[in-house]
């Protein structure tokens, strides 16, 4: 087992988080739009405490060193420390809406600490993406779960993975379909090793076929009401994390 500490980013003192691609050294640079964001944006200031991960689980404590127009130095200040693991695992599929919705499912799914979130395209979905508007929009997810991440302290980032067929996901170890009527989640048994892939399906609802195609998959209740997608997408989701709990014992310490 990793000797690293154990706890959360967010429960430090820290004015602003942000992610790093090339490691947790002792002395990091942010430039680029990050550093634009801390220097102009949150107007960070010499002697202030930020957060630092790697998007994978692991962070940091530093200090600004110093803020040069659009470019900010940090000297880490603690040991690297690790975010325990949520299970069991959540990945959540929703069907594709109009707008910019997609980004508030997004964005409201990292703030609540989903692994992954899959777009699919269901019988009644409105929206159909091809290839190039596919590989632009995930793009822009991408970008969006990662502001989402850093703005929740979060030291995972969330997948984002390309838009499939709804009924691919069909027969899924896992797979948990929202529904109107479905059971309520204290009600759901523990999953297998693969964690819980939640299915919400568009406005309109799924059709006959695809209900059929998920077989005996246990339906999650999430309201007597009709809900928009993205709502659905939220409720269901956050049903689901009143499920979780940690891997192992928050590590003493600062972040623990």
């Amino acid at each position: 087992m990793s000797s690293e500490q154990v706890g959360w980013a967010a429960a430090t003192s820290a004015v602003a988080h942000v992610f790093v691609d090339e490691g947790l050294d002792e002395q990091l640079t942010i430039d680029g739009r990050d550093g634009h964001h801390l220097a102009r944006v949150r107007r960070l200031r010499v002697g202030e405490f930020v957060t630092a991960a790697d998007g994978f689980g692991r962070w940091r404590e530093y200090v600004v060193a110093s803020v040069d127009r659009d470019v900010v130095a940090l000297a880490a200040q603690s040991d690297t420390r690790r975010e325990p693991d949520l299970e069991p695992t959540l990945a959540v599929a929703f069907a594709l809406t109009k707008g910019e919705k997609p980004e508030t499912v997004v964005t409201r799914l990292t703030e609540l600490g989903v692994d992954r979130v899959i777009p699919v395209a269901a019988t009644r979905s409105v929206v159909r993406w091809d290839a190039k508007r596919a590989a632009t929009a995930v793009e822009r997810l991408e970008i969006v779960a990662r502001e989402a991440a850093m703005q929740s302290r979060r030291s995972k980032q969330t997948v984002v993975d390309a838009p499939v067929p709804l009924l691919t996901l069909a027969g899924h170890p896992g797979a948990v379909v929202a529904d109107r009527e479905g059971d309520p989640v204290a009600a759901l048994a523990e999953p297998g090793p693969e964690g819980w892939l939640l299915v919400v399906g568009p406005e309109g609802g799924l059709t006959e076929e695809e209900l059929e195609a998920f077989g005996s998959a246990p339906r999650l209740g999430v309201g007597p009401y009709v809900l928009r997608a993205e709502t659905a997408a939220v409720a269901g989701a956050a049903a689901l994390t009143t499920r979780r709990h940690f891997s192992e014992m928050l590590g003493e310490g600062h972040g623990g």
